[in-house]
């Protein structure tokens, strides 16, 4: 492969909902460049992109893959990226270093929730989009209704630079709105292409949409809508200049016309690609902190060298592969380089170009051109490396928040320390994965985008670490609080030969609002008890809010009063008031009518219209309060409070109401006292719970 400079090279994303074709457009892709001889297929197995073996198996991306190609003297790097909701939030690593993306429609299910994810990632990165309306060789495939589906959800500046002649299951032929020009394609899948001229009935229609172009093109720049209103037209380099300026600006959304698995129209759009994509170069600046101070800067080889890591995999016997944008300089093998957020040294080891599973080694990448680099040791996904003596920082990347979690135990004995190294990895891999150890709850806790998204992870694991795990509901974190004042005067007393032990508390514990915690104070006047020893009792105290009284969770919202007591004069002693502080805040707690709090979730639920009434009903029989509802682009948005003890797996119970169609967020909003008979069987539970571990 040849050097390629900065602007030469076309960093492209494709983005979209589940099925909409994504994977077969990159395959036709590739195969008209001549990276590979046949079209792949996902039902064969086939693809360059999805090659791992649950892709294989499951016949849909899991992962992104970075891909690459050589175009009209450009090269042209794609990242294929998941668009099953477990796995779409990928992307919003992918769309922080990309200069373009496309985002692709199924020409007959049109915008789905997916699409208005992938819309937002790039649209909260400032990338310019396309929108490819893809398979429209199937029958009932109306390109029509998606256009305007696409101007409703998104924007009036949608507008189609291709349009299908014969959309359906002979669809074979597209109009090339810039050109003015009928393009036919051969129906074996090679690619072929011969131009016809526009028939009469279309021509008027066809000039219209050229005209609404050339406004697109003068409408970006103040000089060309000047010549514009002189002239009345524009030249084909105006033009030019022109619509790329309103792509990258994000005022004209193109829409092309494609049948990726027929490889119809996908020449075509290969060649405006490497025309009207921006270069890194022409893509706006981007944003880092540079001696404690933010700055934005063009990508260009004429400045110190950093990158950015947007993607870590685990690749079998070479082990953590990097993958990485050049945002300034350019990368050669042997350099070193600082990671700004640990400031441990890095060497870059071997650069690899890559598609899919398939590395080539290059010696050399300049700015704007993506890589991937082995055996980093200490940098991760989002991890700046830069030159030492100018150290540029480039922001981190917000993931979405996870949607499930489960707790998992060890299947076999003494696996515990390999499960925690194998978990640190596949986090290190997928940071839309996370896991902790729980110390309250005593558990380890896998957070994740979906059943689906957990159940990749631990099968990975198992095949990667050797070990099993038993998946289990994780325990709610409930607390415990009071509703009224109690009180207790309680007494330690230990004598068995010897030095005994005395201490003598006097408390009282009175309710706080939501969200105080636990407070401690004295009151102590007198000589009763020597000050030395209050420390000892508010000791007490907090190892019995740890352990929890009522069921075994924490206290929290009330303040415990130590007013008075009595000490001994030899028998009195830290261990001694520790004692009698917890006893008596125990007995102080039980006598101010003690309840639980159980955590309320706040939650978004997106789903189509027509599922709002099964939804709504469900959240009803989850304890649920809807708070209200709204419009979100074409779909509709359910705003609830929701316990969490009602939300285990609630996204596979959501998918099976809307079809797949639904999803939805959730966070922790606040804790609230549990209903008396949910508060009973927690209470019994864990009394059961301790009588087995005695």
């Amino acid at each position: 492969m040849k050097e390629y400079q900065t602007e030469e090279i076309r960093n492209i994303v494709l983005l979209g909902h589940a099925s909409s074709g994504k994977t077969s457009l990159v395959e036709a892709m590739l195969f008209n460049s001549g990276i590979t001889n046949r079209l792949g297929r996902i039902d064969d197995g086939t693809t360059i992109s999805d090659y791992h073996e649950d892709e294989i198996a499951r016949k849909f991306s899991i992962s992104s893959s970075l891909l690459h190609y050589e175009w009209k003297n450009r090269k042209i790097n794609i990242v294929d990226s998941p668009g099953y909701l477990d796995f779409i939030s990928e992307s919003k690593a992918i769309t922080r270093v990309m200069d373009m993306a496309l985002i692709v429609i199924h020409a007959r299910s049109g915008v789905e929730v997916g699409t208005e994810f992938v819309f937002n990632f790039a649209k909260e990165d400032d990338l310019p989009c396309w929108f490819i309306v893809n398979q429209l060789d199937k029958e009932h495939a109306d390109f029509d209704k998606v256009l305007e589906n696409l101007k409703k959800t998104f924007s009036k500046k949608v507008f189609p630079l291709q349009l299908p002649v014969n959309a359906g299951v002979d669809f074979d032929s597209v109009v090339d709105v810039l050109s003015r020009k009928i393009i036919v394609y051969s129906k074996d899948g090679k690619g072929t292409v011969t131009e016809k001229e526009i028939p009469t009935d279309l021509k008027s229609e066809i000039d219209s949409l050229h005209e609404k172009v050339i406004e697109f093109a003068a409408e970006s720049d103040d000089e060309l809508l000047e010549k514009f209103f002189e002239e009345g037209t524009l030249s084909e380099d105006d033009i030019l200049k022109g619509l790329k300026k309103a792509i990258i600006s994000r005022n004209l959304f193109p829409v092309f016309a494609v049948s990726a698995y027929n490889n119809i129209g996908v020449k075509n759009l290969m060649d405006i690609i490497s025309i009207y994509a921006p270069s890194p170069s022409e893509s706006k600046p981007v944003k880092a902190i540079l001696n404690k101070n933010e700055i934005k800067r063009k990508i260009s080889d004429d400045d110190p060298v950093s990158l950015f890591v947007f993607k870590t995999i685990s690749a079998l016997h070479i082990g953590e592969l990097s993958m990485f944008k050049v945002m300034s300089g350019s990368v050669t093998t042997g350099m070193d380089l600082v990671n700004v957020r640990t400031h441990k040294s890095e060497r870059m080891g071997q650069i690899f170009v890559i598609n899919g599973k398939d590395k080539k080694e290059i010696a050399h990448l300049h700015a704007g051109d993506l890589g991937t680099v082995v055996k980093l040791k200490y940098t991760h996904t989002a991890d700046t490396l830069s030159d030492p003596k100018t150290l540029i920082k480039y922001p981190g990347i917000k993931f979405p928040d996870p949607v499930i979690q489960v707790a998992v135990e060890a299947k076999s004995r003494g696996d515990e320390e390999k499960i925690s190294t194998g978990l640190q990895t596949l986090a290190d891999e997928d940071p839309t994965f996370l896991f902790h150890y729980d110390s309250e709850l005593k558990q380890t806790i896998l957070s994740g985008q979906g059943e689906l998204h957990l159940t990749i992870i631990l099968k990975r694991l198992k095949q990667q670490y050797n070990v099993d795990v038993i998946q289990i509901p994780p325990r709610i974190p409930y607390r415990e609080t009071v509703k009224k004042r109690g009180e207790s005067k309680y007494r330690h007393k230990k004598q068995s030969g010897g030095a005994g032990q005395f201490a003598e508390v006097w408390m009282y514990v009175e309710p706080l609002e939501r969200g105080a915690g636990v407070e401690f104070s004295n009151t102590l006047v007198g000589q009763n008890v020597d000050r030395v020893f209050v420390p000892s009792v508010e000791k007490g105290v907090k190892a019995a809010c740890e352990e929890g009284i009522l069921a075994g969770y924490r206290v929290t919202d009330l303040k415990a009063v130590f007013y008075d007591g009595k000490q001994h004069p030899v028998d009195s002693k830290d261990i001694a008031f520790q004692i009698a502080g917890k006893g008596a805040f125990k007995e102080c707690f039980m006598d101010a009518d003690p309840i639980l709090l159980e955590p309320i979730y706040d939650i978004e639920v997106i789903v189509p219209e027509e599922f709002m009434g099964d939804i709504m009903g469900d959240i009803s029989v989850r304890r649920g309060k809807i708070l209200g509802m709204k419009s979100e682009g074409s779909f509709q948005k359910i705003i609830a409070k929701v316990p969490l003890a009602e939300l285990y797996r609630y996204g596979t119970a959501l998918r099976s109401m809307s079809q797949g169609r639904g999803f939805h967020r959730q966070k922790l909003s606040h804790y609230e006292p549990m209903p008396k008979e949910f508060q009973e069987k927690v209470v019994e539970e864990s009394k059961k719970r301790k009588e087995e571990e005695k």
